[in-house]
């Protein structure tokens, strides 16, 4: 089962993600660059910088609020109906791979 998904912030294009394996309830992508990933790559950076614990959730949501505020969505090749990340589903991008959980 492959998907494609484009992640968005309005008409821009922020990336593709392709679907090449899952790991429930995750889904495994390789993620393709796209015209308005440059003006976002650093905030997910710092995303895919948190390890270790975390116990009270503070560090994550200290890096994960600005990309909230971006208004991002994920649209799916073959539904075309936009999903609001982080509240529809969550895109982790990590250099050239991406999780998604829907």
């Amino acid at each position: 089962m492959n998907g494609t998904w484009w992640l968005t912030q309005g008409e821009t294009r922020i990336g593709e993600l392709r679907q090449y394996a899952t790991d429930q309830p995750v889904f495994l992508c390789h993620f393709i660059p796209g015209p308005g990933w440059e003006g976002v790559r650093a905030l997910f950076e710092s995303w895919a910088a948190v390890h270790g614990p975390d116990l009270d959730g503070s560090r994550t949501a200290q890096v994960i609020k600005p990309i909230m505020d971006l208004g991002l969505t994920l649209v799916a090749e073959d539904e075309g109906r936009p999903m609001a990340l982080f509240k529809e589903c969550i895109v982790r991008i990590n250099g050239d791979t991406a999780r998604v959980r829907c």
